[in-house]
Formats: C-alpha cells, structure tokens, sequence
C-alpha cells in the first residue's frame, strides 16, 4: 500500500488527465517534453515559475564531446571525478550521446558562442583534460538554453506548463504509478497519467548556504520513496569550492563559475599564498570534492571566513565578455575582478544520487521514470565532473522520453480514492523547523563528516519526525514541503551512516 503524506481524498479535488506528467520544469523535464511526440498530451509542472530552477541559473557551459575532442578522454575524466565507482555504461551513453545532444539544442534555438570561424568556443573546467566546455551568451548558458526551449514549448499545444504547481504526492496502485496530486494555490488537483516523470531538481534548501534555487527542496526524492521507488547514493552531496562570498546570508548563493578557474584563476588564502600546490598536482583544476576541502581547510587554518579567487591576470574587456553575470554581480558588490581577489568560499551545489534508475529513466516502480538531478544512473559516481550535469539533462531526458513514448497508452482511469496518511492536527512553526534542520545538515553532513555526528544527526531527525510530524495532518504547501525535506534529510544521512568509506564528496574523518 502506498505510503502518503498526508489525507487525500480525490472525490473533492480538481481532475485532469494527460499522457504524460513531468514533475519539474528544468532543462531535463522540459527537454523531455519536447521530445514526446506531438500526439501526447503532456503536462510540465514547475513548483515556482519557469524560471526558479537550476537549470536556468547554469553559468560554466554543457560538457561535450565534439569533432577532434577525444570520446575516451571525456569518458576517463568523468570516471576519475567520480572516484571510479561511475557506472560505466552510463558514462558511455553520456560521452557518446553528446554530439548528438548539442545537435538538437542547437536545432531547437540554442545559439552557442562560436569562434570567427563559425567553430564552437571552447572552455577549460577542472578534472577535463581538454577543451570541450561549450556556453552561451559568456556565463548565462543556462538562461540561453532554457530561454530557447520555453519559447519552443510554447509552440507546442500538446504541452501545458503548470508554473507554481507543486506535486504533493505520487498515486499508485499495485505497484504501477497512475497519476500525481498536486496543489495549486491551495488547491489539490489529481493529474492522472500513464507515464510520470519526476524531474525535481536538487535537495539544495536543505542546507543553509546553497547554490541552488529556493524551491530546491529534495521533495521528488521524498515522494518517489514513499511511493516505493528505490534510491541510490544518497550520501554523495557535492559542494562547489567557489560560491561568491558574503557576511550576510542571501536565499541563494551566487556561485563563481568553475569556468573562472578555467580562464587561469588562482585560489589565494587571506595571506595571498596559493595554496593548491600544497593539495593535488592538478592545482586550481582538480575535481570539486578535492578543492572544496582544500579550501576549507585554509579556512580552518587561517581563521578566515573564505577565500580569494585571483583572475586580475586578464584583462577588464576579455572578463567583461568572458564572464558578463559574475563580472557585473562583482560590480554590484563593489568588487572589479580586473583589479580585485574575489572572497569565495565552498556551499552546497549537486546531489549525484537520487531515485535509481536504468539509462532510459526507468525505476523500480511501474511507469514512475526520473531524469536529471533527482534521478541517479550512476553517471556521476562519488563526485560530478564540471559541466556534465546539463549534458545529462539533456540526453537522458531524451532517452527517458523515447522510452515513455515507447509504452504509451491512453490516460489511466484513476478513480475516486482515499489515501490515508497522517492524524490529527498541523505541522507547528515550519520555518523554524527549517532553520534547525539546514544547521543539523550543515554540521553534521557537510564538507567534512564524521560516523559519530552522523549517527547523531539520524536520531535527531528521526526524532523530530516522530514528535512534530508524524502526528500532523497537513494541509498547507508549506507543511508539505517542510515535512518532505525532514524526510529526505533522512533518506540523505541514512545513506551516509551506512556507507563507511570515505570516498569523493562523502568525506568521513573517522568510521
């Protein structure tokens, strides 16, 4: 019997019946959708507007392998960021897709900067061992292509975009998905399906300093698991060394492109010694997971609050066309880059794990299917190599809509149901449960872990779902989400006081 979250009852909801149900609307849910044939009549939920996703925040470019750029190479250096526990046809189909990805994005409008000779502008990042990082617009790739595919989406009048509609929970029955609920200011919609998608994005808000955008909150991975769908390295959560600075603590952290390390940056403590020499022969370029603790580590031992990026080797024209979002947010900050060390420090990015799946997007649960960074291949291993994740967007959610379209059937005849979950009466003071929450997240499972602060963590959390929402009733999106992040939270610490090996992004200091 499904686990759901709360009390629904499907006789008084509003009611509506599509082929295909995507739950996100990033580049991996939207690119899906506009591979689905036109005859499928398909809805795209976005939890905020089409815009409050990673996807569109994107800044270092989309990783492919292209032409003269080795397939091999690119397949080696994603294993050797991912520590090697990558799974390897995964990582094949990524690499060896990606021409063919880039290919389509450019049909569907995405305008890649090119060189004077019409050739691709290639770009550095750390762990690639060549030039086959390609942007758009400078820094704004992520906003280039999902500006050009919404545009085409609205072309389509098989695709409805729902903005501000957040999925609550997954019905099923027997074992096979049937449909989603969902709520839309205040109200509870069922939206009946054969084929669901979840592509929810990141767990981000579950920490208090994070990259990712605020409706990030890890509630796919949550409704996925109670609807009984496995999950795979949950443990491995991926901080990005170079978040841009700030004594005072924004919804999101704006992040300083791996790209900049690229182009020739240096990482300097508060004394102005680099230090990356002293940490790996891969200097500023090393994998993330390398550089975050290295970084913190400095922090540690100086008594500082970050670190400095040093780009004041290039010149203002070639920053200012190179990097137009981080030069001008500097700007705004009363930093010149051209002139000025850049105060970073490392937060929360990337989850590499999430709901299992095979490389077409299926998981364990009939018709459910998961794609981009809620979803887990594999591909990634224990730590993400710069600049795949847009890659993976894009060919496994093609994949994932070729198996979908490959099965297709008439939408499912979900009848009236009641779905009983929790008992008696709301869930006290959200936003402080919240705030707790993200401190636990970032003490205890952070950059650094212990086995000991991670066994404490799991029975904090597990206490506080058994007192303040076990009990609950929950009514509000609020509620639903608070709960929901106390949950993957869980999923998250679970999976990392079960795994002892300190390897990639899940740093343990002791067993």
């Amino acid at each position: 019997m499904t686990r759901c979250l709360s009390n629904f009852d499907a006789s008084v909801m509003g009611r509506a019946s599509f082929d295909a149900v995507i739950v996100g609307g990033g580049l991996a849910g939207i690119f899906c959708a506009l591979n689905l044939p036109r005859r499928m009549k398909t809805a795209v939920l976005c939890k905020g507007s089409v815009e409050d996703c990673d996807s569109y925040l994107a800044q270092g470019g989309i990783a492919a392998s292209i032409g003269s750029d080795d397939r091999g190479l690119h397949i080696r250096d994603t294993m050797t960021a991912g520590c090697g526990v990558n799974n390897p046809q995964a990582v094949r189909i990524l690499v060896e897709e990606s021409e063919q990805a880039i290919r389509k994005l450019a049909e569907l409008g995405v305008s890649f900067d090119r060189r004077p000779d019409g050739r691709f502008q290639r770009s550095l990042e750390g762990n690639h061992s060549a030039r086959r990082i390609l942007h758009v617009n400078g820094d704004a790739t992520g906003k280039g292509i999902m500006t050009a595919l919404i545009a085409r989406c609205a072309g389509r009048d098989n695709i409805s975009l729902l903005e501000n509609t957040f999925a609550v929970d997954l019905v099923t029955r027997e074992g096979t998905c049937s449909g989603v609920i969902a709520e839309k200011a205040g109200r509870l919609l069922c939206l009946s399906s054969p084929a669901v998608v979840m592509a929810t994005g990141g767990i981000g808000q579950l920490f208090p300093v994070t990259t990712n955008s605020k409706v990030l909150t890890g509630d796919g991975i949550a409704a996925a698991s109670r609807a009984g769908a496995a999950l795979d390295s949950l443990e491995f959560i991926q901080f990005h060394p170079t978040a841009l600075y700030s004594p005072v603590k924004a919804e999101r952290a704006f992040l300083i492109s791996e790209a900049v390390r690229g182009e020739g940056a240096l990482l300097r403590n508060r004394e102005g010694d680099r230090f990356m020499p002293r940490y790996d022969a891969r200097l500023e370029l090393a994998p993330r997971d390398i550089v975050a603790r290295a970084i913190f580590d400095q922090m540690a031992k100086t008594s500082s609050p970050c670190v400095y990026l040093d780009i004041t080797g290039k010149k203002r024209a070639f920053l200012e066309r190179r990097f137009p979002m981080i030069f001008s947010e500097c700007l705004k900050r009363g930093i010149d880059i051209s002139k000025d060390w850049i105060p970073v420090v490392p937060c929360e990015h990337y989850c590499m794990g999430g709901i299992r799946t095979d490389c077409d997007g299926r998981t364990s649960v009939d018709r459910l299917y998961a794609i981009g960074e809620c979803a887990c291949t594999g591909v990634h291993g224990a730590n993400r190599l710069a600049s795949n994740s847009l890659l993976e967007d894009v060919v496994f959610g093609a994949r994932a809509a070729a198996a979908v379209a490959g099965r297709a059937a008439p939408p499912a005849d979900v009848r009236d149901f009641r779905l009983e979950g929790r008992k008696a009466g709301g869930l006290a003071d959200p936003e402080k449960l919240r705030a707790g929450l993200r401190l636990l997240m970032e003490e205890d499972a952070g950059i650094i872990r212990s086995g000991r602060k991670l066994g404490q963590a799991l029975a904090a959390i597990e206490k506080v779902q058994r007192e303040r929402i076990d009990p609950a009733d929950l009514t509000t999106r609020e509620e639903y989400e608070t709960a929901d992040m106390v949950e993957t939270a869980r999923l998250i610490v679970s999976a990392a006081v079960k795994n002892r090996s300190s390897i990639g992004c899940h740093y343990i200091v002791d067993s």
